[in-house]
């Protein structure tokens, strides 16, 4: 039986891959920042589901918190957050909290779960776009998301034979965060996105599953943006 952990289960993508693995018969570990929302979410997706409360940004509590974890085969670390964050107008405290989520969290997750991790298993992280096109604001968010190309390049070489790989997601317009947005925003980047659509969370899990399924695949950093970025 494989059993896959998703850090950062709980909405968004990381539900939708969660969602996917129980129905295929894996057991998933969800986690999210509140408790009693990931033991909500658990048991809507079903029996084979349980959820963590794990705060990325608080790496000295991460081991503990997945301290309850015995067996992993596959692990995802899909766990984001937002910083509107320029130079000229810089938040210390805003950019400190998510570079600390982002690549001390992700690196701890990792730590934290590697005794308990399978050989032959596979770890996929999360960055995006704003590594290869920033916008006003997204100073944070860029170099984080190159630091996670990094940080899949080094844990590639350090824990082999175990795979490591990232999904960089452009804009998912089915996403809880796009669908928020005012009616025309998503138009001008569906005009510029070649296959004429934008990509979906299903797309997004699919990806996920083809790094984790797929052997071959390791200190692989995957954009999935429907060719977004080659316009």
């Amino acid at each position: 039986m494989t059993t896959i952990v998703i850090v950062g289960g709980t909405s968004g993508i990381g539900l939708e891959l969660a969602r996917r693995r129980v129905a295929a018969g894996d057991d998933v570990v969800i986690t999210g920042r509140d408790g009693d929302r990931c033991d909500s979410v658990a048991a809507d997706i079903g029996a084979r589901c349980r959820g963590l409360a794990v705060e990325l940004s608080d790496p000295a509590a991460i081991a503990v918190a997945l301290d309850g974890v015995e067996k992993v085969d596959h692990l995802v670390v899909a766990a984001i957050d937002r910083d509107q964050n320029t130079a000229a107008d810089y938040d210390v405290g805003r950019a400190v909290r998510l570079v600390t989520l982002k690549l001390v969290g992700y690196t701890e997750v990792v730590h934290a779960l590697l005794p308990r991790m399978a050989s032959d298993g596979a770890v996929v992280l999360f960055g995006g776009l704003a590594k290869d096109r920033p916008y006003p604001g997204s100073t944070t968010v860029s170099t984080i998301n190159g630091g996670v190309m990094g940080l899949v390049h080094t844990l590639a070489v350090e824990l082999a034979p175990l795979r490591v790989n990232a999904v960089h997601p452009g804009i998912v317009g089915d996403s809880p965060f796009w669908q928020a947005k005012p009616p025309g925003v998503l138009d001008g980047y569906i005009s510029r996105t070649p296959i004429g659509r934008l990509a979906t969370m299903a797309d997004v899990a699919d990806a996920v599953d083809f790094l984790l399924r797929n052997r071959a695949m390791n200190g692989v950093n995957l954009n999935v943006d429907g060719g977004w970025l080659l316009t």
